[in-house]
């Protein structure tokens, strides 16, 4: 099934509004899908378009600084978080 870009565009709309309210907690690609009812490989795509319009940051390491070998975690970028915020 093809999704409009409208529909797409509210669906990330959904996803930065979650992690507005989580922020400075990242979180992982799986609890974003669970949140937003989603797939989480769908959510996969749509975080990596977020990422080159420059609103998320994807965290490829734990707090440990060991890479994580197949996960990401997600936060809203500095700059998005201000928009946000002006809004709320």
């Amino acid at each position: 099934m093809k999704l409009s870009q409208e529909k797409k565009d509210r669906i990330a709309e959904q996803i930065l509004s979650f992690l507005y309210h989580e922020f400075p907690q990242p979180k992982f690609t799986a609890e974003i899908s669970r949140e937003i009812a989603r797939d989480e490989e769908f959510i996969k795509a749509l975080m990596f378009e977020l990422k080159e319009k420059g609103l998320v940051i994807p965290i490829k390491r734990n707090p440990h600084g060991i890479p994580y070998s197949r996960r990401i975690r997600w936060r809203l970028s500095n700059k998005a978080y201000e928009v946000y915020k002006k809004l709320h």
